[in-house]
This record gives structure tokens, sequence and C-alpha cells, in this order.
């Protein structure tokens, strides 16, 4: 399945083979041993340092039930009225079908597959970049993409990549796609990662997105075990990225994830959800995720403002 897809994640393999993922870790690691793959937090890759990319139709079966929690998380955070950009990838195409229900939004995106998604919804315009087709992830690259998106200024990017790291941010496998990506970002308020538990700790060729520029980080509950998984996302927050924890579904409920399911301010997106800050909001340093403790001090209060915080939002 390595070879085939180029990354393949423990759940993904777990569900395969039809065992558990601590027995799926034991036999992975024992690969690994041998030189026949490279592990990474929640899956493994191909060896030889830097994680190749996949092309669309093996990246269209990695860790689907997550894309789809995490894309559900993530349209809360787009209100009606809104100009944002969506990048390309197999997870903002997901998070394009729900926004297909945001009355009055604009969208600017350089993804046949994010333009696909949106084209029969009725209030929703869609903005394309010019640029070369490159058919690997039906996307527009090049100087011809970069171009249009000069003087552009939106609410927020929407993004994925290949790998992402505390210390180096995002990344993607390609100088033309990363090119782009950064031009994205230039064109945005606030940017927002999409990245599912296996791109954590995964670094990748060519930056897109340093941690310093990265608002949000939408992600999937790693294993509970996984305590490198967990020391990246505390890595993270402490530079100040937001972090929302997206269950994915039933398995996010049997692993006991406190989840609520609640609209954004367009009634978008319903998705499991952890801890997830309101947009705008700043994530305190050393506030909650599952397994990373939070600094002490006022711990009550901060309870009864987040429940008040809640409450509010189901309001809306």
């Amino acid at each position: 399945m390595v070879r085939a897809n180029g990354a393949v994640s423990l759940r993904e393999l777990a569900r395969v083979v039809q065992t558990s993922e601590v027995t799926v870790r034991r036999d992975v690691r024992a690969l690994e041993a041998e030189g026949l793959l490279d592990r990474r937090h929640g899956g493994a890759v191909l060896p030889g340092g830097f994680t190749r990319e996949s092309g669309f139709p093996q990246k269209s079966h990695l860790a689907t039930a997550e894309k789809t929690a995490i894309a559900d998380l993530a349209a809360g955070l787009v209100e009606e009225g809104e100009a944002i950009v969506v990048g390309a990838g197999t997870t903002t195409q997901e998070l394009a079908r729900r926004l297909a229900r945001v009355p009055g939004l604009t969208v600017v995106t350089n993804s046949l597959l994010v333009a696909q998604a949106l084209a029969h919804a009725n209030r929703v315009e869609v903005v394309m970049t010019g640029g070369t087709l490159r058919g690997s992830n039906y996307a527009l690259v090049g100087s011809g993409a970069e171009q249009s998106l000069q003087g552009l200024r939106v609410s927020r990017a929407f993004l994925s990549g290949s790998g992402l790291t505390a210390e180096r941010g995002l990344s993607t496998s390609n100088m033309l796609s990363a090119s782009v990506d950064r031009a994205l970002v230039q064109a945005a308020a606030e940017v927002v990662v999409l990245a599912d538990h296996t791109k954590l700790g995964s670094d990748t060729m060519f930056q897109t997105v340093p941690t310093d520029l990265i608002t949000h980080l939408v992600t999937d509950e790693p294993a509970a075990h996984d305590d490198r998984a967990a020391a990246e996302l505390q890595a993270l927050a402490d530079q100040g990225v937001q972090i929302a924890v997206a269950g994915a579904g039933a398995a996010a409920a049997a692993s006991g994830a406190a989840s609520v399911s609640g609209d954004g301010a367009s009634g978008a997106g319903r998705g499991a959800r952890r801890e997830m800050p309101l947009p705008g909001q700043r994530r305190t340093h050393g506030q909650a995720l599952r397994g990373v403790p939070v600094e002490p001090g006022g711990g009550e209060r901060e309870r009864e403002r987040e429940r008040a915080r809640v409450a509010d939002l189901r309001r809306r």
C-alpha cells in the first residue's frame, strides 16, 4: 500500500487488514527496521527522507473519514457573504462541498475540483485563477495563477499540504504548487490549514506557510497513545496557532471524545469537535488538547467562560 500510495495512515491499514492499530503499529515498526518504509505520526511513507507526493487517485482514498470530519468543522468558520480563497487538495475539495450551502459566498480557487464542487451552488460565486493545469492534482499553477492573485484581498485562505511541523509549518512536495499556495496566503488576512493526522510531523521539500502565519489548524484526533503527535500539536499551540480537533464520527465517540455538534455562523458545517476556538479568538498558551495539560490557574473560571461561549454559538 505504501508503494502504491506513497503514504498510508495506521487507521486505514487497520481497517483494511481488520486488526487493531496497536498490531499495525508493531508491524510498521518491523517494516521500518527492514528499511521498507519510514514511520510518520499516525502512518508510514516511502523511505528516503522527504515524503513524496501521491497522485489524486491515491490521496482521495487516504484518511477519508478524517477528511470528512475536518471539512465539517472547518466549514463552521465561514460566514455568509465572505470572500475566501481555497487551495487545491482532497481535503479542501471536501470543504468546498459543504461551502455550497453558504449564501453570498465568493470563493477564489486554483483547483478545478473545488470549482466543480461549487459549480451548481446557486448563491456562491466562484473565481478561478489563470495558470497551467497540473494534472496530478487538477490545480492551476505557474506564473499565470500567481499573477491573477496580485492585488486580491480576502478574509481567509483554506489550504492543505503534504506535511505540517511546528518548526517549519506547512509544506508540499511540488515547487509550482508551493509557489501558488504562497500567493494564496498573501491574499488572505487569516490562514486556515486543513491537515489530517497523517500530515503531522511530516516534512516535505517546499515550505508554503511558515508556522507564524498559520491562524487556525483544523485536524483530526491522533491516537490516544501517539505522544509525538500530541507534542507536535502542543508546539503549534505554543506558537499561537488556534487548533480545532475534529472527531471522525463513531471512531471519535468510541474513544470517549467530548464532542459537540454545532453550526458555525453560517450553519454550513456540522461536526464533532473538541475545544474549538471561535473565529478570531486567539488560543491561550497551553489551551486544552487531549492528553496535553492546561496551565494552572483559573481553571473553573475558564470552563465557565467556555460553556458560555458554546451556549452563545448554539444560539447563533
